[in-house]
């Protein structure tokens, strides 16, 4: 029985298993320290896992792979070149920035859910056709309507002839670094705002509909919130706090011990109210959370960990997504989603309006897009005008198929699995070409014939699922059918 659990398990996940594999290898033959690819995995996973993120919701609706992800780039894009020409900065640069981008993006996912909804059963190789056109009308605007059209005077941004963009913008003076380099203190703080203003609006909202209003709990939630707050006037962890990256062992460190407490008080929650205390999973998180501490004492790991810094709310906004990802799935909205991603006639017959949901899903989509492209381009530091967005498809569509994904299901774990994995080979494969081979470029030819693999092998058996293992199936039931009626 265990044998055959480890082969399907095996078999399920031949893809992420493959690999690790050529990641353990890669790395390897890379010749590189630890503490190097590491590093690099982590400023890697902080760039591109919203962009992968922004994909799960329509998978989960029907809409397959994305590839029409890159519009949102592009309204990402051009809400950036305005705000830079403005010459906004810093972290009200990068808000305006994405307000900017959001309506853009909306507009843009409004119109391809449009067009998806006329062409369904082929919205992978529409929304591929899409990008290649409108990347036609995106170069058209940036070499010649800004300038040509709409007057810009900023020789900084515009080619000496005053009509086109130039071909690369630098954003150090507006919003590199921008969302990397927040301070834990002002994160906090600004928490703690938002965090009582959502409890305080909660209970009179809740007086206004005469609703009853749990005072005590009100009350604990407040006093809570005080406590916390209070706490970051303590002169040893303001200094902790005034840092805009946290160190991965003191991430590691928290993560345990805030694991040790999360459990007491389910503990003690589960006794308050008479309810079932969860022990045998309580008792394997904190062995779990034991034995990761543990592993903390080990000198290569400690070294590692005491190396990799992590901007804070850039894995903030990750953290968040991936909760918006699985709360949307809860929802009626997201009911309604993951119906029609598993059938739409059945969608319809349970009179949901399936062409609104599926536009509804590219909206997300879309604008989540945009949001993940920022937070690329602020971490990059450098705005390619005409090739930023190109190969954003691509790239998330591949991270996030080699973490197990498949053109109908796409969870955040499989994404966040194929970010690491994928980027990892990334790092390693230039390196490790150049040790055993002597050139680079075949670890970058790799690299890229990889990405386009796993894109062709989902597609592949995406293909064999919905044609040709039904049609199999028929004719294996229509070849014995007549040998059933022979024998009665």
């Amino acid at each position: 029985m265990t044998k055959n659990k480890i082969t399907t398990f095996l078999f399920e996940n031949k893809v992420v298993v493959l690999f690790v594999f050529l990641c353990i290898g890669g790395t390897i033959a890379s010749g590189q320290s630890m503490n190097f690819v590491v590093s690099e995995l982590f400023t890697r996973i902080a760039r591109n896992s919203f962009l992968v993120l922004a994909l799960i919701i329509p998978v989960l609706a029907g809409l397959g792979l994305n590839f029409g992800i890159v519009i949102g780039a592009m309204a990402a894009q051009i809400a950036i070149f305005f705000t830079t020409h403005w010459g906004f900065t810093g972290v009200s640069g990068f808000l305006l920035t994405a307000l900017l981008s959001t309506p853009l993006a909306v507009f843009f996912g409004y119109l391809v859910g449009k067009l998806f909804n006329n062409m369904k059963g082929a919205e992978m190789i529409g929304g591929l056709v899409l990008g290649y056109f409108t990347d036609g009308l995106y170069q058209l605007f940036f070499l010649f309507i800004l300038g040509g059209v709409i007057p810009i005077d900023n020789p900084k941004l515009m080619i000496s002839t005053g009509v086109g963009v130039k071909n690369t913008i630098d954003l150090k003076d507006t919003i590199k670094y921008s969302l990397d380099t927040v301070p834990m203190l002002t994160i906090i703080e600004f928490g703690f705002y938002i965090a009582v203003a959502v409890t305080v609006i909660s209970a009179v909202v809740k007086l206004a509909k005469k609703q009853e209003v749990n005072w005590k709990r009100t009350a604990v939630s407040l006093v809570g919130l005080v406590v916390v707050y209070a706490l970051t006037f303590i002169p040893a962890v303001e200094r902790f706090l005034s840092s805009d990256r946290l160190r991965l062992l003191n991430a590691v460190e928290l993560a345990c011990f805030g694991t040790l407490i999360w459990q007491a008080v389910k503990f003690a929650l589960c006794k308050m109210r008479k309810t079932d205390w969860p022990r045998n999973r309580a008792i394997a998180a904190c062995i779990a959370a034991a034995l990761l501490y543990a592993l903390t004492y080990v000198p290569a790991i400690y070294n590692v960990l005491v190396y990799v810094q992590l901007p804070v709310l850039t894995y903030l906004c990750i953290a968040a997504l991936c909760f918006f990802n699985t709360a949307l799935m809860k929802t009626r909205l997201g009911q309604n989603m993951r119906t029609v991603g598993q059938s739409r006639v059945v969608a319809n017959a349970a009179g949901i309006n399936v062409d609104r949901t599926r536009i509804i899903a590219m909206i997300f989509s879309t604008v989540l897009a945009s949001w993940g492209q920022l937070i690329f381009l602020q971490n990059v530091g450098t705005f390619s005008t005409y090739g930023a967005h190109t190969q954003v498809g691509q790239f998330a569509i591949a991270s996030l198929v080699v973490g197990g994904a498949s053109v109908q299901k796409a969870t955040n774990k499989q994404a966040i699995i194929g970010v690491i994995l994928f980027h990892t080979l990334f790092i390693v494969a230039p390196l490790a070409g150049k040790e055993l081979f002597g050139n680079a470029m075949i670890g970058e030819y790799f690299r890229v014939f990889v990405s386009y693999g796993v894109i062709a092998m989902s597609l592949a058996m995406h293909a064999w699922k919905k044609v040709v293992k039904p049609r199999l199936e028929a004719n294996a039931a229509a070849g014995a059918s007549p040998a059933g009626e022979a024998a009665q």
